[in-house]
Order: structure tokens, then sequence, then C-alpha cells
């Protein structure tokens, strides 16, 4: 690992300077629809139980109902004052073949979408898990599912940006501090047909589904930026959360007295969805813990425009690739 890559880990790890939009300063959000996927827990339910308060309407998207509903009850016992709304939303990022349903059910009772933070992802798992249709497990939940997710929804954020303030209809991608450690050169190892290698090794495929969710939200930015969607993605930081669920032991117990409360996270999530610093000029940006614009892994930022001979960037091999995974299942 060379220093630079080393400095910029360190600098979104430790030193990190306090967020500046937070559930104190965030205005009201009456009338505003929001998707968090896997906002049942973690991260995802500290930034839905934010929005919930400031009268936002949320839907927690998981594909545990149980959980789901907990969720769901504790939020509105949290703020029952709340002029918004909080729901449970059916979705396995996992299984291509229910996404839709999932989508459909969303339109079905609502006509508006303001911002889409696809928060959920599963993070090293046992070498060999997979998808209900084969896709190495990571690669599957963190970057096809939620791709599919998003694109099954554009028209309707479509419709909300046309008619809603410049800037503010957003879609967010979860990334990770793990990309600049851990992801292969590009962030994304393309074989020759644009499909990504398994390394079968759980923390360089946890890298590089996180480096491929920042190719995927640049891609979105240079294909609906005319569209008025402001697309960026973020790395919530070094929390404690249930994602450590799969580490050893000793490792989890290392990286809880080393990380952060999973608020923090939030208010990373938060600023990338929510913060008037981030305007359509920044679309296709990277932010870092606790808000911040940075760039990403130099290389990373290369795949975003470039990498290939014809032309064509990785984050637009990647993207096509993902998207024909994903049409298998309309």
């Amino acid at each position: 690992m060379n220093f630079a890559v080393f400095a910029a880990a360190a600098e979104q790890s430790i030193w990190i300077p306090k967020a500046t939009l937070t559930e104190a300063n965030l205005p009201d959000q009456s009338k505003k629809v929001f998707i968090v996927t896997g906002g049942y827990t973690g991260v995802g339910y500290e930034l839905s139980k934010i929005l919930h308060r400031k009268n936002g309407t949320v839907y927690l998207a998981g594909r545990d109902p149980e959980k789901g509903a907990k969720a769901v009850s504790a939020l509105r016992a949290d703020c029952p004052y709340s002029v918004g709304r909080v729901e449970f939303l059916p979705l396995d990022l996992a299984d291509l073949s229910s996404i839709k349903l999932s989508a459909d059910l969303f339109k079905s009772k609502e006509d508006r979408l303001h911002v889409l933070t696809n928060n959920a992802g599963v993070m090293r798992p046992p070498v060999g898990s997979k998808t209900k249709q084969g896709h190495e497990l990571q690669m599957g939940t963190n970057c096809i599912g939620p791709l599919m997710f998003t694109m099954q929804l554009l028209p309707l954020l479509q419709r909300t940006a046309a008619v809603e303030p410049e800037g503010t209809v957003r879609v967010t991608w979860a990334s990770s501090v793990i990309s600049d450690l851990a992801a292969p050169e590009y962030g994304v190892e393309l074989g020759s047909d644009g499909s990504p290698k398994v390394h079968d090794k759980p923390t360089v495929d946890y890298g590089q589904s996180k480096a491929g969710n920042t190719l995927l939200s640049s891609e979105f930015a240079r294909r609906y930026k005319s569209d008025g969607i402001v697309s960026v993605a973020w790395n919530p930081g070094n929390l404690r959360t249930d994602l450590l669920r799969h580490f050893h032991p000793i490792e989890r117990f290392i990286t809880w007295i080393l990380g952060h409360d999973a608020i923090h996270g939030a208010h990373t999530e938060l600023y990338a969805g929510w913060s008037s610093d981030i305007t359509p000029e920044h679309t296709g940006s990277y932010i870092k813990p606790w808000g911040r614009l940075s760039p990403p892994r130099s290389d990373i930022e290369t795949a975003c425009v470039g990498g290939f001979e014809g032309g064509r960037s990785v984050a637009e091999v990647f993207w096509d690739w993902c998207e024909i995974q994903a049409k298998a299942h309309l």
C-alpha cells in the first residue's frame, strides 16, 4: 500500500471533523418522501429516525419483515408528533426476481421520491456465499441489486426532480474506506465480457463491491445529470453496526473498540442526501466522514472516466454488466 492511500484512509478514519449537518440543523422535511434501504437497523435506522423526527415520510426497505415492523413501531413511538409517516417496504437485494415487485409496491403508494439512500449491504460473508441468482453475495447485494432497484424508481425520481428545487432530488450510494484499502486496480477487476472477477477473498470482494458503488454513482451522474437528479457515493465511516457479524471475534472486538457509533454514519448519509453544500455541479462526487467532499482513490477516480481502450470507462462497462444481470428478471 502506498503512502498516499494509507494517508487517505487514515484521514477518513481518524482526525475527523465534526459533522456540519445533523438532526440539530436539518430543515423541516414535511411532504418529502424518502427510501432508506436497510433502514431498520444500524446507520439506516439512525438516518430514518432523523428524517421522521423532521416530519419526513420514510420507507424502511429490507428483507426482514419482523425487524421492519419492530423498527416502524419504535420510530413511531420515538416521535408521535411527526406529521410524516414511517413504513416498511419489503426488499431483498440478493434476489433480483423480487426487486421490481418492491419498486412497484412503492410506486403504488407514492407519486414522488425525493431521496433514495442505497444504504443496505453485506460485508465479508463466508467465501462462496451467493445470491439467489448465483452472483457473489457482496457483488449481488451491494451493486447489482441496488442498481436494479434504483432504475425501477428512475421515472419517479425524474418526475420529482422536474418539480422540486434544483439539486434536492438525489440518489446516494454506499461505498467504504475498504475500497481504498482492498479494491483491485480501477476498483473493479473486469473480465473481457465485462463481468467482475470473484477473488474468493472476502475483504477484496467487499472492497470491490464498495468501489463498484462509487463507479455506479459516477455513471448514474453522467447519464442522468440532465434530468436534475444528483448522485453521490459516500463512505459512512468505521462504525459499530451489525455489518461486523461475519468478522472473527477478535477482529470484531478491535473494530468495535476503534469504531464510532452509528449516528455518525447517519450524519455522513445525511450530508450526502440533504446538504445544501451538494449542488448539481457536485453530482458524481464522493463523500467522506462525517460529511466532506473528497475524491476517491486516484485509480478509482480514473475508472469513472476511462481505463479501457475504445473510449469506454470502467464505470460504463461495469454498469452495463450489472444492467444485463438485472434485465433478465424484469
